[in-house]
């Protein structure tokens, strides 16, 4: 038996439709034997509140071994999963293919599959996550975006929302734009031949996210100018649903599917077009990328998009290295601290973003590789605000300490928690705002 794995982590297909996933008692073992596990290694006590809980459980039982946790008592360490990712890609020695086949998120995953078809969720937690229709459905009544973003700057109501709703009174909530990406999309958008350069066709689709579409429009904004810029025939797609990844945290596995089956035969079609994919949002990039062809093994279709699906700054140094991303820059953008995103991190692509942002002359971007702890909502609920405070408090160090000209995440949601935080800065950026930024794009 080795102690540790050297070769590249593997992921094995999610079994969800199969009846043990389902069985009570045979995931409670799998739980005792993975916590078994992380208890006699503990590198990863510094990531999310999952490691710190469990081992707590374990050194305040009477045996200071998993059997004498409490099983009632596994869900707490469930419960503070947001399934980063981080623990499988960048710390545990025991991933696939080791014998040991720990799958930690993944397994969090399975747990809060069982608990949302056992006992539901709260009514807060749905609303959070059903994207589409809270955004959406705000977004198209008249006046009622300028109110509700009013509303949610206001010290009186975000405490009454917090009493009612369990919302973090002092959790920044994104903005509603009736005005949307898709909207404004029409007028940007120009007929640019498409040229390939490597694997990319040079036809890209912007999948605009529930956030991008509804609450950073400009940012989709910036995608189009920068790759339109840069010779890319680029255009938004007109009709979307939500990724699936909020839902996937809940645990709504069904809600899930019945996303990919609204969303996977329109993108599978693009695909079929000649067009490659793209999305703001690194979370939504992952879920098409790993987790639905995780799930969906045998979805043709699925597996389809997930080789279209690209990173927007991989896709760039695509471009780059085939010498076909333009160099003739504007303007410097000086000292850049950049938190990197964690669904970025995990798709193993390496730090393009720096990469492509370094090439601009008198630039300098500091890569912060910590999570912010933010999850799209666990640092929004009343009870997790203050340990997803407490996660984000190394970068929001490390970007006081730096001081720089522009604060970035490849994550909008992300970056917004760490600028809330931190003194050294006002706001974050996408990194395409500095982009086209750089290229002086109007």
């Amino acid at each position: 038996m080795r102690e540790g794995s050297v070769e590249a982590p593997t992921r094995h297909p999610i079994d969800w439709k199969s009846d043990d996933f389902w069985n009570r008692d045979s995931l409670n073992d799998e739980l005792a034997r993975v916590y078994d596990v992380c208890h006699g290694c503990r590198r990863c006590v510094s990531l999310c509140d999952s490691f710190p809980t469990l081992f707590d459980l374990i050194d305040e039982s009477e045996t200071l071994e998993v059997d004498g946790v409490d099983v009632a008592d596994y869900d707490k360490v469930v419960d503070q999963c947001y399934m980063c990712d981080l623990c499988y890609l960048t710390k545990c020695p025991y991933v696939p293919p080791h014998e040991f086949n720990v799958d930690f998120p993944h397994l969090m995953l399975r747990a809060k599959a069982q608990n949302f078809k056992e006992r539901g969720a709260k009514t807060r937690d749905k609303i959070l996550t059903s994207t589409d229709a809270l955004m959406g459905g705000v977004a198209t009544i008249p006046l009622v975006d300028i109110t509700a973003n009013a509303l949610n700057k206001n010290k009186t109501f975000r405490k009454a929302l917090e009493s009612t709703m369990a919302i973090a009174a002092d959790a920044p909530l994104p903005e509603i734009h009736r005005n949307t990406l898709i909207k404004r999309a029409k007028a940007l958008v120009k007929d640019i031949a498409a040229t390939p350069v490597g694997n990319t066709t040079g036809k890209l689709a912007l999948y605009a996210t529930c956030y991008g579409n509804y609450s950073s429009p400009d940012i989709g904004e910036d995608f189009i100018k920068v790759f339109q810029h840069n010779d890319v025939h680029i255009d938004v797609i007109p009709k979307e649903k939500c990724c699936g990844m909020p839902k996937l945290e809940l645990g709504d596995l069904d809600s899930v599917q019945a996303l990919k089956e609204a969303n996977i035969p329109l993108l599978a079609s693009l695909v079929d077009q000649g067009y490659d994919l793209t999305a703001p949002i690194p979370s939504c990039v992952l879920m098409y990328k790993q987790e639905l062809p995780l799930l969906f093994p045998d979805d043709a279709d699925v597996q389809k998009v997930k080789a279209a699906f690209y990173d927007p700054f991989e896709y760039l140094w695509m471009r780059h290295k085939g010498e076909a991303l333009k160099l003739e820059f504007a303007e410097s953008l000086g000292n850049i601290a950049y938190q990197v995103a964690c669904h970025q991190r995990v798709q193993n692509i390496g730090l393009k973003t720096r990469d492509i942002l370094n090439l601009i002359e008198d630039t300098t971007v500091v890569a912060h590789e910590r999570c912010s702890g933010h999850d799209g909502t666990y640092a929004v609920k009343k009870e997790t605000r203050d340990k997803s405070v407490k996660i984000a408090r190394p970068t929001v160090r490390k970007v006081n300490d730096q001081k720089p000209d522009h604060f970035i995440s490849d994550c909008p949601m992300a970056g917004e928690h760490i600028a809330h935080l931190a003194d050294g800065v006002d706001s974050a950026q996408h990194p395409m705002t500095l982009l086209r930024l750089a290229y002086g794009l109007s």
